[in-house]
């Protein structure tokens, strides 16, 4: 056997040997190493400094106040107010690693997204914020607007409420018993993956649908959101839940017995809802009439969609965000378009900015937000319904009005305005 003097000498030989081996290994590995990343990029440390947060909007707040407006679609005081609401639910907390986003800095660059539908690259650099986090993001803040401002998109739920809606149409737009209008929007949105051609629609584009009801003054009222783009304005409202609600016996809506939507040719005709008579050069006298005076009712949904798009242009190109997101960007919308509109209608639609008409004529002059929509790629109209299978009820409905509109209902222009 060997002395214990051996064995010690064998296994600090072995030692040395497997330590060098190590540090041949290690020196190696270090070599061939990449170089270290930083945690965050230098140019984006100096956010605080130099982003467009902390210089350009004060700049704007102090020397600029329309430009301010311009950015994130609000005065700077409504900008406060709205973070003031939402702060809460989209304020998080400083690590050990790095400083959490302020609350006012991700409200400012979520506004600023729907309000230009800019790239978030395009974003990350102007507000020094990496745009990956900017994705986390957007529809956390989203959310958090709609939560904050939901109870400004409500169907009415009483009797009352429907007849101030029914009030205004008639003294605006000369339209009996009209408790609103509706439309329906395919919104482009990037092929989500793995979809297949779920929200294939027939432009040959993928969309999502938006179905909408809009008050005299420009507001939704209600909407509907997320089925897929192949469906019809139809289709859409068959299956939503304001179709169930007007359908339901107990009648939980308590929409007015002789209450009726307006509505274009996607739509079907019942006994709650008018829609125009199709497109034909063998219309009579009473019907081009009554086609022109549920069109100009009708134009007011026209012209919500318009503002919604020339004042929130993420809807001017396909929404280039996961599909999770899309739902979140257009409630956040939606309802900043009610928020604004009710609370500073001066500056978010001025005069001039929606359809009018002229006080002698009455022809239409079209409103400024139409030049200011240079693409509508983001936002198409749907089929036309072509289902004819409709109620004797409602054909008397609508026969009701034709009637009306040439007696007691009738306009001194009309007659003008159809050009016979």
């Amino acid at each position: 056997m060997a002395s214990k003097a051996v064995v010690c000498e064998i296994v600090n030989t072995i030692s040395i040997l497997v330590k060098e081996e190590l540090k041949t290994i290690l020196i190696n590995m270090c070599k061939n190493r990449k170089k270290c990343r930083f945690w965050v990029r230098q140019w984006i440390l100096r956010r605080n400094q130099l982003g467009a947060s902390n210089t350009l909007l004060k700049e704007l707040a102090l020397e600029d106040k329309e430009g301010y407006r311009n950015h994130l679609r609000m005065s700077e005081e409504k900008f406060n107010e709205l973070l003031f609401g939402v702060q809460d639910q989209i304020k998080k907390t400083d690590t050990v690693m790095r400083q959490a986003l302020s609350p006012k800095l991700k409200l400012q660059v979520t506004l600023r997204y729907l309000s230009t539908g800019d790239l978030f690259s395009t974003l990350a650099s102007i507000y020094r914020v990496p745009k990956n986090t900017i994705s986390n993001f957007l529809l956390e803040v989203c959310t958090a607007i709609y939560d904050v401002l939901n109870e400004l998109i409500k169907v009415p739920q009483t009797e009352e409420d429907w007849e101030i809606i029914q009030k205004e149409y008639y003294f605006q737009w000369n339209f009996l018993n009209c408790c609103g209008a509706m439309d329906g929007k395919s919104i482009v949105i990037r092929n989500p993956p793995h979809s297949g051609s779920e929200y294939f629609n027939y432009k040959g584009t993928y969309s999502v649908i938006l179905l909408a009801c809009v008050d005299a003054n420009y507001c939704f009222r209600y909407f509907n959101i997320g089925i897929n783009g192949q469906a019809n304005n139809a289709a859409v409202f068959a299956k939503s839940s304001l179709n169930a609600a007007l359908e339901y016996v107990e009648n939980r809506l308590h929409f007015p017995k002789n209450g009726i939507l307006v509505s274009d040719d996607a739509f079907p005709l019942k006994n709650y809802i008018l829609k125009p008579f199709g497109r034909s050069n063998k219309l009579s006298r009473k019907q081009k009439i009554f086609n022109y005076r549920l069109s100009r009712a009708r134009r007011v949904v026209e012209n919500a969609f318009g503002i919604l798009v020339s004042r929130f242009r993420v809807f001017e190109q396909p929404i280039a965000v996961g599909i999770n997101k899309v739902d979140g960007i257009i409630k956040a919308a939606l309802v900043l378009h009610n928020w604004l509109k009710m609370i500073s209608s001066e500056s978010y639609t001025p005069t001039g900015y929606v359809d009018t008409e002229d006080l002698t004529t009455k022809s239409i002059i079209q409103g400024t937000w139409r030049t200011q929509n240079s693409s509508w790629n983001g936002l198409h109209n749907l089929q036309v319904h072509t289902n004819r299978n409709y109620t004797k009820l409602a054909y008397n409905v609508r026969d009701q009005y034709i009637d009306y509109f040439f007696g007691e209902g009738t306009v001194p222009w009309q007659l003008d305005m159809i050009h016979e």
